[in-house]
């Protein structure tokens, strides 16, 4: 019988993957007062013995100001010694590591990221909530600097690639979407225009990157809402990305502060998110989701391989290499998937129920147990993400959650 396509080797530039599963920047939540942890190491560790391709290390900011959560890793010296040692092991286990790279740019508040948010354009974030300062020219560079050190410091942390967060409405997707991007300078206007710091940033990371490490961009489809940026548009997105030397584009879609769960697909867990959160610091926001959360983060249907249609349409207008994320779950499914064309898939519940899938997946199992309750999406917002199967002594409101959210 013929090796599954699954398991051969795949090339993203200069890194050579063992099979083609990647571990997707899926938030961990485990980088505790903003520093590399045992719980990332030992999470990581894990996917990496259970046969993944790369595993991605999750969100971390370029510097200080682009911080979302306290667990979040902002990339500076004095964390690199612990990142050696995360990368040191899982090169031993056979696994290559890639690191995300972004800014969150108005998704935070003062008191996370030290500063007044700021974004492509001011006003209020209503989703934070919080008032938001629009980025100063000067301030525009300094950024792009910044996201070529930390491309620098990845390195000298042992990572083989990274990628660059460019969707899902953080910084870079704030300036390409006529959503948050209001300018009236050379960085807004036009969608030539709006692409100008992304274009600025792909130049930095490439040179900083060299020939020695894989570079990957995260880019959106569609974000999600009529006022958005949509598929035509992205497509000159990614068209553009693919003429700055990228070695591969992941494809997915939605917008966190405007459509979060075209993201993640099905309903996010009201009662799993509001439960975590401290009564004494979000009070208002336990309210405020607890009367208004399925107006503020609407459910969408969740299909195995939900954004498939979409990517076939990206693999045919563009030559660069493709990698699959969104909703996979069986052996075949993923065949399937690489069968059309795509170098490699992204995965994160399934090897968040189980970190052993892709050898299960080598042993003859095609299916992750993973039911999309998305317990571990509403948890994660609070503590270190987790599938439900791990926890113990769940509240019974919880239980109920999850088995509601598993039948349908």
């Amino acid at each position: 019988m013929a090796e599954s396509i699954l398991f051969t080797p795949c090339q993203i530039g200069p890194v050579t993957l063992r099979n083609r599963t990647i571990r997707s920047a899926a938030f961990e939540n485990m980088c505790y007062l903003n520093k590399p942890s045992k719980d990332l190491f030992d999470y990581h560790l894990s996917v990496a013995k259970g046969g993944i391709g790369m595993t991605t290390v999750a969100y971390a900011s370029v510097n200080r100001s682009g911080v979302s959560f306290a667990g979040q890793l902002w990339m500076r010296e004095e964390i690199i010694p612990e990142l050696k040692k995360m990368t040191d092991a899982l090169h031993n286990e056979g696994a290559k590591v890639s690191i995300q790279l972004g800014h969150c740019g108005n998704m935070t508040h003062s008191y996370t990221c030290g500063q007044i948010p700021v974004g492509a354009s001011g006003g209020f974030n209503l989703y934070s909530p919080t008032i938001v300062r629009k980025l100063k020219e000067k301030e525009i560079y300094k950024l792009v600097e910044d996201f070529g050190k930390a491309v620098n410091l990845a390195r000298k942390a042992g990572f083989d690639c990274v990628e660059i967060h460019a969707g899902h409405g953080y910084l870079i997707s704030q300036f390409l979407s006529p959503y948050t991007n209001r300018r009236k300078d050379k960085f807004g206007g036009s969608l030539e225009n709006r692409m100008r710091f992304m274009n600025l940033v792909m130049k930095e990371v490439m040179t900083a990157a060299a020939d020695d490490m894989a570079v990957v961009v995260k880019i959106n489809m569609f974000d999600g809402f009529k006022s958005g940026m949509q598929l035509d548009d992205c497509i000159k997105v990614a068209r553009e990305l693919e003429k700055s030397g990228v070695h591969a584009l992941v494809l997915s879609a939605g917008f966190v502060s405007k459509a979060p769960m075209h993201v993640m697909r099905g309903s996010m867990p009201y009662k799993t998110l509001t439960h975590y959160m401290n009564p004494w610091k979000f009070w208002w926001l336990k309210i405020g989701i607890r009367m208004f959360g399925k107006i503020l983060i609407p459910s969408v249907p969740f299909q195995e391989a939900y954004f498939l249609e979409y990517a076939k349409k990206f693999r045919q207008e563009l030559s660069i290499p493709l990698i699959y994320v969104g909703g996979l779950i069986s052996k075949s499914k993923i065949e399937e998937v690489l069968n059309e064309g795509f170098v490699a898939v992204q995965m994160a519940r399934a090897l968040i129920n189980d970190p052993g899938f892709v050898n299960k997946m080598k042993e003859g199992v095609e299916r992750s147990n993973c039911k999309h309750s998305n317990y571990c999406i509403g948890r994660m917002y609070t503590l270190e993400m987790k599938c439900h199967t791990c926890i113990d002594n769940l509240p019974e409101k919880l239980q109920k959650e999850i088995e509601k959210a598993e039948k349908k």
